[in-house]
């Protein structure tokens, strides 16, 4: 990898974590266009900068995050789900999801409809619950809904905010929410994948992680500042037919 293509891909991961439209599958698809071959160290690149993009949860909310202890213990129930599945099904991931353009591209799709079906329901739009309201099942249903993003191309947060919307949490608290749970979230995924290559990178490849992790960490905190704002106005409908849209171009680009 060269330092612009490691940029690139931090800004794309950066500007796509927080938004519903896949970090991941946004990561995959756009290696495969730079001609990135796909390689131990770039998958945990992209866990790694994942990491950095939490970071920027963490700058913007630390006040909220540091107050609750109440906070802290729904995040650690509603992770439970994710990081059991996570554990079982680590080794299926990365060895085959990660690196399946296929599998990519129809969870794209899939889920670009799904959003637009999500906001065409009159029930998910009235939701007025907080995020302290939460009790204990509907902590654990964000939480399945957000194991969902192993497969990539589902977006981990499409999949933790319309969780939230079938808990009846506003669309402005379901997508904070979603911010909040990616913290215990990417920290186990990247914490554990460290563990598992156990630190064997170059010096080379550690200048890599960190450029990577300063522009994801600058593009993380633009896509959430939009995005709260954004969703306080508007719907999920521009997302979904992103998603669509850009689910076609790929297959175009690679497929010629």
């Amino acid at each position: 990898m060269t330092n612009l293509q490691t940029i690139i891909l931090a800004v794309v991961e950066g500007l796509t974590e927080f938004l519903p439209v896949s970090s991941t599958g946004h990561l995959i698809l756009t290696q495969k266009l730079l001609g990135i071959t796909t390689t131990e160290f770039t998958k945990s690149f992209d866990i790694f900068i994942q990491l950095s993009a939490i970071l920027a949860v963490v700058v913007l909310y630390w006040k909220k995050i540091i107050g609750s202890r109440h906070l802290w213990r729904q995040l650690i129930v509603a992770f439970i789900p994710t990081g059991v599945l996570g554990l079982i099904f680590y080794k299926y991931v990365k060895g085959f999801l990660l690196d399946n353009v296929f599998v990519t591209v129809l969870a794209l799709l899939i889920g670009g409809f799904i959003l637009l079906i999500i906001d065409r329901l009159p029930k998910l739009a009235l939701g007025s619950k907080k995020i302290s309201e939460l009790n204990s099942r509907s902590l654990l249903s964000v939480g399945l809904f957000q194991s969902l993003s192993m497969i990539p191309g589902v977006s981990r947060s499409a999949a933790s905010i319309i969780g939230g919307l079938f808990s009846s949490l506003s669309r402005v608290e379901a997508v904070e929410f979603s911010f909040l749970l990616a913290i215990p979230t990417m920290i186990a995924a990247s914490g554990y994948d460290l563990l598992k290559t156990g630190f064997s990178f170059t010096s080379r490849e550690f200048f890599l992680l960190a450029l990577g992790s300063l522009f994801s960490f600058l593009a993380s905190i633009l896509a959430v500042r939009s995005f709260t704002s954004f969703v306080a106005k508007h719907n999920f409908t521009v997302f979904a037919i992103y998603r669509i849209v850009f689910a076609f171009i790929v297959l175009w680009l690679l497929n010629p």
